[in-house]
């Protein structure tokens, strides 16, 4: 909320929104809210604890543009909270978050940091001798699609499907932010206050781009 720092009169969209968390503070800042989700059943949910004025689609982040409100240049923030990493490709995606800013729009991504959190490749240690914690990162660069949990889909009686997260460096995420038309004036990097005592490895990092007035 900070970074995207919504004010009276502009407008949200929170791209990947599940429960729309995000939907109470950003119409308490008084700024309109649209949250979009591909699962239906999270958007079913958002929708019953939804709050006044906020506007939740069932649809696909890669359509973005497409959908009814969500015009080219027609919002002032868009967010990804922890649900830009389940998402593919980042290019597109992007893309069509950044086609529906207005010149001086922001686009913030709160993520898992991909540096220490690596899905199946990344985990806490002990050193006996040094007794010392340390975190263990197994790779890094390469782009990785690892399969996370597998669900029933809904109205599908017998189908299964699985969800998934992508692994990539953070030159990838700063790379597509660039090619979006997007100019990164902030970012910064947390740790997750429910780990173990402060190691000083962060855990979570956040971006925020700037759309540029010529949009490339």
């Amino acid at each position: 909320m900070r970074l995207a720092a919504p004010a009276e009169g502009e407008k949200l969209v929170d791209i990947g929104c599940g429960h729309g968390v995000l939907s109470r503070p950003v119409r308490q800042a008084g700024a309109a809210y649209t949250g979009v989700d591909f699962s239906g059943r999270l958007i079913e949910a958002a929708r019953r604890g939804a709050v006044k004025g906020a506007r939740f689609l069932h649809a696909d982040a890669r359509r973005l543009t497409g959908l009814p409100g969500l015009e080219a240049g027609s919002h002032d923030v868009a967010v990804f909270m922890l649900s830009l990493q389940d998402m593919d490709p980042l290019e597109e995606v992007i893309a069509e978050a950044a086609a529906v800013l207005r010149p001086g729009g922001r686009l913030v991504i709160f993520m898992l940091h991909p540096a220490f959190r690596v899905p199946r490749g990344s985990g806490w240690g002990y050193d006996e001798n040094r007794k010392l914690r340390y975190r263990r990162i197994d790779h890094y660069l390469e782009q990785l699609a690892v399969p996370m949990k597998a669900f029933a889909e809904a109205g599908r009686a017998g189908q299964r499907g699985t969800t998934w997260s992508f692994h990539r460096p953070l030159a990838d995420y700063f790379g597509a932010l660039f090619r979006g038309g997007l100019v990164i004036d902030a970012f910064e990097e947390l740790a997750d206050p429910l780990e173990y005592r402060p190691t000083g490895i962060p855990l979570f990092a956040a971006v925020r781009g700037v759309k540029t007035e010529a949009g490339s």
